[in-house]
């Protein structure tokens, strides 16, 4: 082993050394190596002894390899290959963060970072800007959505990840980035220098009225600000009109922090009340957690949106929400996750996030669907049985079950997709004929509709660009051929495959006709949103959205709404 790896090795010597005398270290520790000691001591003292002799073992199996392996090896990659394969044994949130991700839960603590305002992403393998952000200095100065980054700092982004150039872009506040972008309809790449700003994280995306009466809000995430958020947009739609029903939108919302949960849940239940409780392995670890403020809007019927990516954070307001009956949950079952995870620093570039414990909506149901901490024969991570599942009681006495996330109680499926939209999608065909439409100067139709010669222009578009979408039908029959194969069939079922290809083919010619209603949707979202901006385009998508007109109708109908939390009370 050379120097540089005997530097290395020397240490992580001492930081394991260290974290054996660190309390919260040796929680890790503990974590870590549980599964080799059957997890849990007879008492603290033992607990830590064992910790002690296996980190010894630990030591000497790294130091041995470290030195004695036939390759040279990285000491600092070796232990974080080690790290990860204990914590591997574990649920997938206990996890090591190195610095870009502990970058990542920073920028999620404080609410903001600072960058030039640009969203980006990969389009046809190049770092495209997908939408410049209002008031920022990529907007100021001309950044339009479309424009493909070829140069920051004159270093060449070819290659390089979305996630590199992220980096790139941030920095201190005041300093300035250069960057080089080539955009449609310009003979030569344009050059701009944009100043860094810090710029606060958007957790609410959209508040409006959807209609008389009827307010939406959109909370995208669980930031340090999201509860401010949700009090300023209930403050401005207040002054543009009453509130008669008010839809809080956590569709895809992934979660966050679980006191900004509680911060959001006290904007709309009363003062004092139990918003959600967390329990760990000890006895005496149980907390809970209470609404300290008067709310916002106390009495108005209120209704909230979730589907499969609503999770942790979006389903304890939504949990909360529901068991105390303070409004009604639309859409479809929420993801279920009721862990809560801790946050410890190990090093000034790195930390550990470690399921430190359960929560507990204010029934006292758990809504953890996947059970991390059993496993099949197969090692297949086990889902508790819907025979297994306990009933708790609202406070109408309503009934609900734990260990299946958030049931609505108004269900309303969503739309299912289809391969020409996901296909369109993922090649970003919408998004390129919606710059190809705004690089023309040309003005979208007032009343926001696809006109069938639209439809035509971006078919010839498509066909222009060698757009090939795969039919599900195709797929399938990929299959089946392949099994026929094995299976040795013989020739009269291969020309019924045949035929069935000729007729796949025919279906495939006619997806804009069998799908045109979805695609005349998508394409009119994608150019409102290029020529309008985001807000436009999500306002645009109301009259489409079976789930928020459904909660909208509630909302509107106080005998339905009541009805649906009355509850058995006997």
């Amino acid at each position: 082993m050379g120097n540089t790896n005997r530097r290395w090795f020397g240490v992580l010597q001492k930081r394991l050394t260290l974290s054996v005398r660190s309390l919260s270290l040796l929680a890790i520790a503990v974590t870590a190596c549980g599964f080799l000691m059957g997890f849990f001591g007879k008492n603290e003292d033992d607990l830590i002894l064992k910790t002690r002799q296996w980190i010894g073992v630990f030591g000497k199996v790294y130091t041995d390899v470290a030195l004695n392996y036939v390759d040279p090896i990285d000491p600092e990659r070796f232990m974080h290959a080690g790290i990860d394969g204990m914590l591997k044994t574990l649920d997938p949130y206990t996890v090591y963060l190195g610095e870009k991700e502990t970058d990542e839960i920073d920028l999620v603590t404080t609410g903001k970072y600072a960058g030039v305002g640009i969203t980006i992403g990969l389009r046809d393998g190049h770092i495209t800007v997908i939408s410049p952000m209002e008031g920022f200095s990529a907007a100021k100065q001309g950044i339009q959505s479309g424009d493909r980054i070829l140069e920051i700092d004159g270093k060449v982004m070819k290659s390089l990840s979305t996630e590199s150039v992220r980096e790139m872009v941030r920095g201190v506040p005041g300093t300035t980035v250069k960057m080089k972008i080539e955009r449609e309809g310009e003979s030569k790449p344009l050059e701009f220098v944009l100043i860094r700003e810090e710029i606060p994280v958007r957790n609410v995306t959209y508040a409006g009225f959807v209609s008389e009466g009827v307010a939406y809000i959109r909370l995208e995430r669980f930031s340090r600000t999201a509860g401010d958020d949700i009090r300023s947009s209930i403050k401005d739609l207040r002054d543009k009109g009453t509130i008669r029903g008010v839809i809080l939108d956590l569709r895809d919302n992934p979660g966050g922090l679980l006191d900004i949960a509680v911060d959001v849940a006290s904007k709309f239940l009363p003062e004092s009340t139990l918003i959600v409780s967390t329990r760990g392995r000890r006895s005496d670890s149980e907390r809970k957690y209470y609404s300290i403020e008067t709310p916002v809007l106390a009495d108005v019927p209120l209704a909230v949106l979730v589907d499969r990516g609503s999770a942790s954070a979006s389903e304890i307001v939504a949990g909360a929400i529901q068991d105390m009956d303070r409004g009604i949950i639309v859409g479809t079952r929420s993801f279920g996750k009721g862990l809560v995870q801790t946050i410890t620093r190990i090093t000034e570039n790195s930390s550990v996030k470690i399921t430190s414990g359960r929560y507990y909506t204010p029934s006292g149901r758990s809504i953890q669907e996947i059970d991390y901490f059993h496993r099949t024969k197969d090692g297949v991570f086990t889902i508790k049985p819907d025979s297994a599942r306990k009933q708790f009681r609202t406070a109408h006495h309503r009934i609900v079950l734990d260990g299946e996330g958030i049931a609505p109680d108004t269900t309303v499926p969503e739309e299912p997709s289809n391969k020409v939209l996901d296909e369109l999608a993922r090649k970003a065909m919408l998004f390129k004929f919606a710059n190809h439409f705004a690089t023309q100067k040309r003005t979208f139709p007032e009343n926001g509709e696809v006109t069938d010669d639209l439809l035509r222009e971006f078919e010839t578009f498509l066909k222009e660009k060698g757009f090939q979408h795969e039919e599900e039908a195709d797929t399938k029959l990929k299959e089946l051929r392949e099994t026929a194969g094995k299976a040795r069939y013989g020739k009269s079922f291969y020309e019924e495959i045949d035929q069935l290809e000729k007729i796949i083919a025919v279906e495939r010619a006619r997806a804009f006709e069998r799908y045109d209603k979805e695609i005349r949707n998508a394409l009119k979202l994608e150019i409102i949103e290029r020529m309008n901006g985001e807000k436009a385009a999500i306002q645009a998508s109301f009259k489409d959205d079976r789930q928020l007109q459904v909660a909208a109708t509630l909302l509107r109908n106080k005998v339905a709404y009541n009805k649906l939390l009355s509850g058995d009370k006997k």
